[in-house]
């Protein structure tokens, strides 16, 4: 990407739009467009069109999208899976409309099937039943990764879906029912301290395993991803299966290769918070899928790995939390 081109962060206020910015703006990109939800409802057609007719972006990173941990995903199924498919579908069309060179899709390691083998691989996306509590958005960004394939097929686009795992940083959603694991637990230990709880409650059995990717380092990626030379970059965005009889989808992983029990994180959010009291596990509430490791193979051997260690990401991020409140 030319240090000029004109490159549209949707999202830009989000964990991960806001990182892309952060990343894009350390290295140089002087014409980042930025739209807020309230500038710029993606959810209409008509005024997604518009703005790229306007402004003409000519990479775009998609990022915008409606997110939350289990909570949020139980409560509002129906808004996940609206919304999500309203924003990707006007996006990516627009994309393709006005002729974008090249878009990143970003999407979730939840597409891939609750038991899928471990560490899960790109080849693994549609082999089997989703988790059911966050279904709505898995099939959601599923669907995204299919118009991108299915673009890049009929109209020669080169849109690519990256798939980052649980990812957690500076400008988390720390809401005390809609968060992701990470920033629920900082704000529940940071509260617990406060109040001197003797016992802090942490939902499930602790046993399932989790890998978290800080969003510093997931922005990195994406951008690294998109200034990929053209054979490398066209040779992750897969093939038409009509042609080459294989399931190659658009598709790339972007994790650190490596997971944690919830137990062993609740632990580490508790000495890093400097929490004093226990820790309880509610067994009745649900668990989610047992495991989601991520294969970063294809990362990899694109020649690039996340640097940032979890403790240290955890310590940024709880004072990113300190700010916050």
């Amino acid at each position: 990407m030319d240090k000029h081109a004109r490159i549209y962060v949707a999202g830009h206020r989000g964990l991960v739009g806001s990182a892309i910015v952060r990343n894009l703006e350390a290295k140089g990109y002087a014409n980042i467009l930025k739209r807020t939800r309230a500038e710029l409802d993606l959810t209409d057609e008509k005024a997604t069109d518009q703005f790229f007719a306007e402004y003409k972006p000519e990479y775009v990173f998609l990022a915008a999208a409606k997110v939350g941990g289990i909570v949020a995903n139980n409560t509002y199924p129906a808004e996940f899976i609206r919304d999500n498919l309203a924003i990707q579908t006007n996006v990516i069309h627009s994309a393709w409309k006005h002729g974008v060179a090249r878009l990143l899709f970003l999407g979730s390691s939840c597409i891939y099937p609750k038991h899928a083998p471990q560490p899960m691989k790109e080849e693994h996306l549609l082999t089997g039943p989703l988790e059911p509590t966050n279904r709505p958005y898995a099939l959601a960004k599923i669907a995204g990764i299919e118009m991108c394939w299915s673009y890049n097929r009929q109209y020669g686009t080169q849109y690519l879906a990256a798939m980052p795992t649980n990812l957690y940083g500076p400008g988390d959603n720390y809401h005390p029912e809609n968060s992701h694991v990470i920033p629920a637990l900082l704000r529940k230990f940071h509260e617990a301290k406060q109040n001197n709880q003797p016992t802090v409650t942490v939902w499930g059995t602790g046993t399932p395993r989790r890998e978290f990717l800080y969003s510093d380092d997931m922005a990195d990626a994406c951008v690294y991803l998109m200034n990929l030379p053209q054979d490398q970059y066209r040779a992750l965005l897969g093939s038409d299966e009509s042609q080459s009889g294989r399931f190659e989808p658009p598709l790339i992983n972007v994790g650190v290769g490596e997971d944690i029990t919830i137990k062993a994180l609740a632990e580490l959010v508790k000495q890093i918070v400097d929490y004093q009291g226990n820790i309880e596990f509610d067994a009745t509430k649900p668990d989610g899928t047992p495991r989601k490791l991520m294969d970063v193979t294809r990362l990899t051997k694109a020649r690039w790995r996340a640097n940032t260690a979890l403790k240290q990401g955890l310590v940024i991020a709880y004072q990113d939390f300190l700010v916050y409140q």
